[in-house]
């Protein structure tokens, strides 16, 4: 391509990308602001407004007029949030969420749904899925045209293309040709990545890890996985393993991938079937040996020294995972997410003693306060970040035909 004619494009390009950058981050801003903010010129600021204003992704906001002003106030312009919509998808084995988020993250609407017992075959599983993102439409109020980008979190490990990644059991639950069907059939971009990574980009973005460059988040609810962002980018490796678990298999103390959650049950279900009559019988009661980890943590709470033992147990175990975590990445936050985050706070002063033993300068722990809305608030992150990426090649919703 000649260099003379590219240039020009080039420019406007770079120049129109940089107002936006401008007006995202603030609620509004005149033309002499952004005149600072980008050293550009007047005549420049305002021919970009008056672009972005004709793409749709910026609008003109009424100045006030202050006191006893003369003559037209200065021009306000503001980013448009409402100019499309992203979805970030939370799929697991059992449930998937939906979220729908305006270009500001402002979440407005959303669903849920369960999958068939035991998972489901694909075309269930797809099924379900397709439905609980048309219930998330209709409770956001908008049409398929809204939305420019979907982010989707599976249980599962992801290659650096998007792909689940081969020779996974689970696989099959997750490779649900969604591609094609979003793609093709709603002209949606399709980002998939991995639901402890996810985790990761939403802690980072509106959890307690907020602003924090070097973070590591583990999902501790059935299985542990990882995600972990050093000097401010997630980081994915070859074939988007960093993080995954499968080596604890190899760690003292450890052993395999089982979650806070999965052991807290499995260790109060062998506690009464071993006879155990205190606290975690009486909330369970007589008619099964199967404990929830709910209830494990709860009677630990109530002083059944059972399962405060069982509590004690996890904690150091866990310890040792995060001692693992932090030789390999060296975070300065490890945080706790997942089903199991509002309990774990029990855990944390024996974590974080027994850390100490292993690591000499061990990182600060915390646990999530985002609950369920952790991983699709990751997916809603990559998402928009697609968007801002891409911006100038999308077409928002008032510019499309139709």
């Amino acid at each position: 391509m000649d260099a003379s004619t590219s240039t020009p494009q080039l420019l406007r390009r770079t120049n129109l990308r940089a107002v936006l950058e401008v007006l995202r981050t603030v609620p509004s801003a005149t033309g002499t602001d952004l005149i600072s903010a980008t050293g550009l010129t007047r005549a420049t600021v305002i021919a970009v407004c008056d672009d972005l204003i004709a793409r749709g992704w910026a609008r003109e906001r009424e100045s006030p007029r202050i006191g006893g002003q003369k003559g037209r106030p200065a021009r306000r312009f503001e980013f448009n949030a409402g100019a499309g919509h992203v979805l970030g998808l939370d799929v697991g084995i059992a449930t998937v969420r939906v979220l729908v988020s305006d270009l500001s993250g402002t979440v407005v609407g959303g669903s849920e749904a369960r999958f068939p017992r035991h998972g489901g075959v694909p075309e269930q599983r797809r099924r379900v899925l397709s439905a609980a993102v048309d219930q998330a439409l209709a409770d956001a109020g908008i049409t398929s045209a809204a939305v420019l980008c979907v982010g989707m979190g599976i249980a599962a490990q992801v290659t650096g293309d998007g792909a689940v990644a081969p020779g996974q059991e689970v696989a099959p639950m997750f490779d649900l040709g969604l591609r094609k069907e979003f793609g093709e059939g709603r002209g949606w971009p399709l980002l998939v990545e991995n639901d402890a990574k996810l985790a990761a980009l939403a802690e980072r973005w509106r959890g307690v890890g907020a602003g924090e460059k070097n973070l590591a988040v583990i999902l501790a609810g059935e299985r542990l996985g990882s995600g972990i962002i050093e000097s401010g980018r997630l980081l994915h490796g070859a074939s988007g393993g960093t993080g995954a678990m499968g080596a604890l298999e190899l760690v003292a103390g450890v052993g395999n991938e089982d979650g806070i959650a999965k052991l807290a049950r499995l260790w109060g279900s062998a506690a009464l079937k071993d006879g155990h009559d205190g606290g975690i019988r009486a909330l369970v009661g007589p008619a099964t040996n199967r404990a929830s980890a709910r209830l494990v943590f709860e009677a630990a709470e109530a002083g059944d020294p059972v399962a405060e033992e069982i509590l004690d147990r996890i904690a150091r175990r866990m310890a040792r995972v995060l001692a693992l975590v932090s030789s390999f990445f060296d975070p300065r936050l490890i945080v706790i997410g997942g089903a199991v985050a509002a309990s774990a706070t029990a855990l944390l002063p024996v974590m974080t003693e027994e850390l100490a033993r292993y690591v000499s300068e061990p990182p600060r722990l915390a646990v999530s306060d985002m609950g369920k809305m952790l991983v699709p608030t990751g997916a809603v992150r990559l998402a928009l970040d697609y968007v801002e990426a891409h911006m100038l090649e999308l077409v928002p919703e008032v510019r499309r035909p139709g």
